[in-house]
C-alpha cells in the first residue's frame, strides 16, 4: 500500500461540522497551542506537524448532519494519489476521482470513497492556496451516481462543503444542501450573474420554502441571469417517509417536478429547460419515481425596447398570444416592437396594422 512506501509523511485529515467557526477556532487554538493556517468567516483549517494532522472546520450545524463531515489523508504528490486509487480499485473498493477542484480556499486533486458504514473518506493532494473559497465539489456530489446494486454501494460521491463564495468578478453564488436557506446579505439586489442550487430543495422542510426562496433568487439575479437547480425530483407528491441509501441518505425532501416548474414560472423565470432528466428512476418511494434533475432557467429580461400600438383587423373576435397577451378585433394593443415584427413575418401579418398618430388631415387618407 502507498502509505507504507511514501518517503514523506502522509497527513491525516479530519473535517468537522461546527455551529460557530470563531468559537471552535478559539477552542482548537487552546487545545493545539497553534494558530489556524486559514481562518475565514465560512471556513478554518489547522495544520499540525506533531501529530501530522490537517483539521478543517465547516459551518454546518452538527444537529443537522452530525459532527463528522469527512475523513481522509493528504498525500505528497500525484504519483502517490494515482497509485493509491489504483491499488484500492484493484482490491474492489470503488472511488470517485476529481481533478483541479477549487474548494476550501485551495486547489486540489482527489478521490472519494465510502467505508462500509458510509463514512466519507477523501484522499487528496494540495496544488495551491486560493484567496476565494471556490465552487466546491462537482454538482453530482449531492446526488451521487445512479444507484448501483446494494452489494456495490461504496462508490458513491461525497456530500461536501457548506456555503460557497465564488470570485467577486464572476458574480456567482452557490448554495448546497444543508446550508442556511438564505442568500448572504452582501449580495445586493440584481448583483449576481448566476446562482446554482445544489440539492437545495432536498433538505428537510423545504417544500414550503421553495417559492419564497425563489423570490430571493430573482431579486439577486441580474436581468437575464442564469439559475441552475440540481436535485432529486418526483413525478408526483411523495407521501411516504424517505429512507434512501448511500450518499442520497441525506435527502430528506423531494419536490414534485411539476410543482417546482410552476414555482419557477410564477417567480418570473423564462427559458426553463430540463438539462438532465433521465428515463431511469434513481429511486421509487411508494407511487413516486425519483429522478436526478438538472434545470436551467433565466430571469426574465427587462425590456426597454420600443413599444408600438397595433390593431388586429379580424376575422376572429380575438387572438391569444404567449405571456397572456390578447389581441381583440378593432382595439388598440401595445406590444414590444420585436414581437410585432415577429408577428408580421407570420400569416398574421396582413391582419395587423401599426397605428400612427395623425399629424395632419391628410394622414387619414392613408
Amino acid at each position: 500500500m502507498v502509505f507504507s512506501k511514501s518517503q514523506s509523511p502522509i497527513r491525516f485529515h479530519i473535517s468537522l461540522n461546527v455551529s460557530d467557526i470563531p468559537r471552535s477556532v478559539n477552542f482548537f487554538k487552546t487545545l493545539f497551542g497553534a494558530e489556524p493556517a486559514k481562518h475565514r468567516s465560512d471556513y478554518a483549517k489547522f495544520e499540525l506537524e506533531n501529530p501530522p494532522l490537517t483539521l478543517s472546520l465547516e459551518p454546518i450545524s452538527p444537529q443537522e448532519r452530525g459532527s463528522l463531515n469527512h475523513l481522509g489523508f493528504r498525500l505528497n504528490n500525484v504519483e502517490e494519489l494515482v497509485a493509491l486509487q489504483r491499488s484500492l480499485e484493484m482490491a474492489g473498493i470503488s472511488s470517485k476521482r476529481e481533478e483541479g477542484v477549487e474548494c476550501c480556499y485551495a486547489k486540489q486533486s482527489k478521490f472519494w470513497l465510502h467505508d462500509p458504514d458510509q463514512n466519507l473518506w477523501e484522499m487528496y493532494i494540495l496544488e495551491g492556496d486560493l484567496v476565494h473559497r471556490g465552487a466546491g465539489q462537482a454538482a453530482d456530489t449531492v446526488l451521487g451516481e445512479h444507484q448501483k446494486p446494494a452489494a456495490d454501494q461504496t462508490g458513491g460521491t461525497p456530500i461536501m462543503c457548506s456555503q460557497s463564495q465564488s470570485h467577486a468578478e464572476t458574480q456567482q453564488w452557490v448554495h448546497r444542501l444543508g446550508s442556511p436557506l438564505a442568500i448572504p446579505v452582501e449580495y445586493a439586489s440584481e448583483s449576481l450573474d448566476a446562482i446554482a442550487l445544489q440539492g437545495t430543495f432536498n433538505a428537510e422542510g423545504t417544500d414550503a420554502e421553495i417559492k419564497p426562496f425563489l423570490d430571493q433568487v430573482v431579486n439577486r439575479l441580474k436581468s437575464g441571469g442564469e439559475l441552475t437547480i440540481h436535485c432529486l425530483t418526483a413525478d408526483c407528491a411523495v407521501t411516504e417517509p424517505l429512507q434512501l441509501s448511500g450518499p442520497a441518505s441525506v435527502v430528506k425532501s423531494v419536490p414534485c417536478l411539476e410543482t417546482l416548474l410552476e414555482h419557477l414560472e410564477s417567480a418570473g423565470f423564462e427559458h426553463v429547460f430540463l438539462s438532465k432528466y433521465g428515463s431511469h428512476a434513481c429511486f421509487t418511494v411508494g407511487d413516486a419515481e425519483l429522478r436526478e434533475t438538472l434545470i436551467k432557467a433565466n430571469k426574465s429580461v427587462q425590456h426597454t425596447e420600443k413599444l408600438v400600438s397595433v390593431v388586429y383587423k379580424g376575422p376572429y373576435p380575438e387572438l391569444s398570444l404567449d405571456n397572456d397577451l390578447i389581441l381583440r378585433r378593432g382595439r388598440k394593443t401595445v406590444l414590444p416592437d420585436s414581437l410585432y415584427q415577429e408577428l408580421r413575418a407570420t400569416s398574421l401579418g396582413n391582419s395587423l396594422v401599426q397605428m400612427e398618430s395623425a399629424t395632419s388631415p391628410a394622414a387619414c387618407s392613408r
